[in-house]
């Protein structure tokens, strides 16, 4: 049933979705600014989801060697190799502030920090982010599926129902952000030819536990909770890197009054959202299907009262 904000603006996914009373709306906040490119998540991941092995290559680009998200690879850490030094100037476009990343506590015995000169420090920077499906407020890849597989669950997550999918591939085309995938190998995988994608560990989330990569990272980079709390959590560590002069800190996906009507899983990145491979300013690919369908109907009523016009003139 198609509402005046079924398919774009700002509503609880859940309560949406008909759910009487569902628990707070589940997501995670993923902070850029503290992931070490571990890829820990993406163990995790495929442990507990049974994922099977995807292209282990290196890229020409980058240290990165698991390439994308797909129907293998449901979460995504990204190596990001940007010109310009580790510190810079605060404020510049492209450049974190000169300031000292603070140690990340591994549980790791003490070692140090090795001391570099200023002439050894390399004239590049990283940025490393953990990619994941977004489950967005309005989900396209839902809207599309015409067999119902894809369902939106009670804690405001959007699901593959691997038994149900038949594999027509209209969830692909829809997403805005390229997540979903149909399986394609390799030989003897489960679920070959259906839709997968994240998520975000529905039976663990069932039994009240985290998700997976929420458990395994150790810089807390990824977090999981109450979305509520989340945008709170990331509003703040937002004005504390701005007030370290980490002016290109920012968030994305956290808006409910954006394209796809915020996003479950969101992000604070330290540049452009095109530098990690994210479209700018997603929209929902069904936003103007109301329009579409009411045009359609004016268009059909037309014809109809047209041929009924003519009809009754040549009877007269």
């Amino acid at each position: 049933m198609i509402g005046r904000n079924s398919l774009f603006g700002p509503v609880d996914p859940a309560a949406d979705a008909g759910y009487a009373d569902p628990p707070a709306r589940k997501g995670f906040f993923t902070d850029t600014s503290v992931c070490i490119g571990c890829k820990a998540c993406e163990v995790a991941c495929k442990e507990w989801n049974d994922v099977p092995e995807n292209l282990f290559e290196m890229l020409g680009t980058s240290y990165d060697n698991s390439h994308s998200l797909n129907a293998n690879q449901w979460r995504h850490v990204a190596f990001i190799e940007r010109p310009g030094p580790a510190g810079g100037t605060a404020g510049q476009p492209g450049q974190q502030a000169d300031l000292p990343r603070p140690a990340v506590d591994l549980g790791m015995p003490e070692m140090g920090a090795p001391v570099v000169p200023d002439e050894a420090k390399p004239d590049f920077r990283w940025l490393m982010e953990s990619d994941v499906c977004k489950h967005c407020t309005h989900a396209a890849c839902l809207d599309v599926c015409p067999t119902g597989s894809l369902f939106r669950t009670e804690f405001g997550t959007v699901v593959v129902q691997d038994d149900i999918c038949n594999g027509c591939g209209y969830c692909v085309a829809a997403c805005p952000f390229g997540v979903i995938d149909r399986r394609r190998g390799p030989d003897g995988a489960e679920n070959i030819g259906i839709a997968q994608k994240c998520t975000l560990c529905y039976d663990r989330l069932t039994d009240g536990q985290r998700p997976a990569c929420a458990n395994a990272c150790p810089t807390e980079s990824i977090q999981y909770g109450d979305v509520d709390e989340l945008r709170r959590r990331a509003d703040e560590r937002v004005a504390a890197l701005h007030e370290q002069g980490i002016m290109d800190a920012r968030l994305y996906g956290n808006d409910p009054n954006d394209g796809v009507g915020g996003t479950g899983a969101f992000f604070l990145l330290l540049d452009e959202p095109e530098v990690y491979g994210l479209p700018p300013d997603p929209v929902v690919t069904t936003k103007d299907l109301p329009r579409m369908f009411n045009r359609a109907g004016v268009a059909a009523l037309a014809m109809l009262a047209g041929a009924a016009v003519s009809f009754l003139g040549r009877r007269a």
